[in-house]
């Protein structure tokens, strides 16, 4: 498990028009899962610490900005024979273990996480209703114990957006196990 973080990405970058399937193998486009406000696009898995222990807030969160018009998914890119954890009748099993609402998507190709620059595990792109890229940080200032968060980052951002104010500076990288890369 190498540590990175995320790398910088320049707000205002549409959605990529992508696909990917679903734990029941059905295809889901990006651009459709878009809520009326925005979409938040976390790259995660299963198996990753970093992951597991942001998995809770990103579910809650979740139900948070979809109350605001902003839908979540999530993609998981480290779909390989070497971590079974992360395979995609795995996710199935996540999906109902931790109540997990929205679409767990798998990128068995990591052309999508390729096409979002998505280095690690959690990576998260919140975008606005028209698909622009507006928000690429972390969910919160601690990753590893909820109970030590001393500034919330994402829904600050999403609170933000829905003001139609300027993305909120500086947009801090997320850091997580790095992406399973297939080459």
């Amino acid at each position: 498990m190498a540590l990175v973080a995320s790398i910088h990405v320049d707000a205002g970058w549409s959605l990529p028009a992508v696909s990917l399937k679903d734990v029941n193998g059905e295809s889901v486009a990006l651009n459709d899962c878009m809520g009326e406000k925005g979409l938040l696009v976390a790259f995660t898995c299963n198996h990753c610490p970093y992951a597991i222990a942001v998995w809770p807030r990103l579910i809650r969160h979740a139900a948070s900005l979809k109350s605001m018009g902003i839908n979540t998914i999530a993609v998981n890119p480290n779909i390989r024979p070497d971590y079974p954890a992360d395979g995609v009748s795995a996710m199935a099993e996540k999906i109902v273990e931790w109540g997990i609402d929205f679409p767990y998507l798998a990128d068995e190709t990591q052309a999508v996480a390729k096409a979002f620059d998505a280095q690690c595990t959690p990576d998260l792109y919140m975008f606005d209703g028209e698909g622009k890229l507006y928000y690429h940080g972390r969910i919160d200032d601690y990753w590893k114990d909820e109970e030590k968060v001393s500034n919330e980052e994402l829904l600050p951002a999403a609170a933000s957006l829905l003001a139609g104010e300027a993305a909120p500076q500086p947009q801090h990288p997320t850091i997580g196990c790095s992406i399973k890369w297939l080459d």
